[in-house]
């Protein structure tokens, strides 16, 4: 029996791609086994949203060849789609299969001892039209569930859209039961993933609003988290019906990018700040206890110091719970690299910090808000140390001692104090 071994880069969206195709292979007859022991093929899902993802895969192929070095190591993802050329000239390499093709990485496989030189099997991004549905399963306590694909927006910074397509998904009816077989495997607690979630609908004439109205019915589901939602495609319709479900938890992942209006413009994202905070508002009226996640982009080419104070008194000024921050990297092929002027590598680096900072103060102050209260929790896995984590439904992650009978089990916590690496700690009220 062949040993496979699948690599992971990037977002939510590809662990739920690697999932389904290492689930193939599984009843292909392959032995899976982790990456970094010896086997016969290596499977490399990449991401290119920033060159620090680019270098990574070319670590992951090194790596795969250093275990064994006769082994196939097939690369696919959106690396292998915006610079197919580039990864075949790297040593080992077997195979690079675009964002189409990876669909067919089984068969693609069967034929590979036939081969004798490393091949590219990729098309024109405009050429794919199809929706791979994909979820992950028993690789955690969570299921990520691949509901959305491709972006049409033309963000001036990123290569998403010419990785991934034109936005598309599967129907409503497709998902909900792929949900249901979620459910049948005992997971409790599904991540909504994709693209451009909130242009859910768009391939189908459906919309998001009707997915999670739908996705809220599913027995055997408990708890429903919405990933990354672009905020004008997040309606007060929807959030509204968040405040209300008794599934989807009270958290919500929306980029911002930039408090710049200036910068905003410049980037092309289809809101201001204004509506920024329309959002952030409507959600704190709703669900004060609600933990909004928040993406930030520094070092954009033309933001002067004026631009970052802007945005950094823009989102202090936010009742969030952390950021999620970016450093601006040129990415080949987008108008970002034709905009001047360019911010220096170390004034990104030092704009990161400081945005670094105000995110661990965020974090702190929000879960300070929450010492001795009582939350829900699903409890994940145990590290070596046993000590055991999960996530409260507003999506405080914390530690508590051992207990193999609560693992994978939604129970009452209280949290008890904030740690110094910004978990909380928590002690067990009761099952429920």
């Amino acid at each position: 029996m062949q040993k496979i071994a699948f690599h992971t880069l990037g977002c939510k969206l590809n662990f739920s791609e690697t999932a389904t195709l290492s689930r193939l292979f599984v009843t292909e007859g392959f032995e899976k086994t982790v990456f970094n022991k010896k086997a016969d093929v290596y499977v490399i899902n990449t991401c290119s949203v920033t060159g620090t993802a680019d270098k990574k895969c070319k670590a992951a192929i090194r790596k795969a060849t250093r275990l064994n070095p006769e082994a196939t190591v097939i690369v696919t993802g959106c690396y292998a789609q915006l610079k197919p050329k580039e990864i075949v000239n790297i040593p080992g390499v077997s195979l690079v299969l675009g964002a189409n093709e990876k669909l067919n990485l089984d068969k693609y496989l069967e034929q590979i001892n036939n081969r004798k030189a490393p091949e590219v099997h990729s098309c024109e991004i405009s050429e794919v039209d199809n929706f791979f549905s994909a979820y992950s399963l028993n690789e955690r306590t969570r299921s990520f569930l691949k509901v959305q694909d491709g972006c049409d927006y033309p963000c001036t910074y990123c290569t998403i859209p010419k990785a991934r397509g034109k936005s598309r998904n599967g129907t409503i009816a497709q998902i909900i039961e792929e949900a249901e077989d979620i459910a049948a495997h005992a997971v409790k607690e599904i991540i909504l993933t994709g693209v451009n979630i909130g242009d859910f609908g768009k391939s189908t004439n459906e919309t998001f609003f009707e997915l999670i109205q739908a996705l809220d019915k599913v027995e055997g589901i408990e708890r429903i988290r919405i990933s990354s939602i672009e905020p004008n495609l997040l309606t007060d319709e929807i959030i509204k019906y968040v405040a209300n479900s008794k599934k989807i938890m009270p958290h919500f992942h929306i980029p911002l990018q930039s408090g710049s209006d200036h910068i905003l413009k410049t980037m092309k994202r289809r809101y201001n700040s204004n509506l920024f905070r329309q959002k952030v508002e409507l959600i704190n009226k709703l669900m004060p206890h609600a933990a909004i996640g928040v993406d930030v982009i520094v070092g954009f080419p033309s933001e002067s110091d004026t631009h970052f104070e802007e945005a950094k008194t823009f989102i202090n000024s936010l009742d969030i719970m952390n950021l999620h921050v970016f450093t601006y990297s040129e990415r080949s092929g987008t108008p970002a690299v034709d905009i001047k002027p360019i911010v220096p590598i170390k004034k990104r680096q030092e704009r990161s910090r400081q945005f670094h900072v105000l995110s661990d103060k965020k974090q702190r102050y929000f879960n300070e808000r929450f010492l001795n209260t009582e939350r829900s929790a699903l409890i994940e896995i145990m590290n070596s140390n046993g000590i055991m984590y999960g996530f409260t439904d507003n999506y405080i992650k914390i530690e508590l001692p051992f207990d193999k009978d609560i693992q994978n089990q939604i129970v009452k916590v209280r949290l008890d104090s904030v740690l110094e690496n910004g978990n909380m700690k928590a002690s067990l009220i009761k099952k429920l």
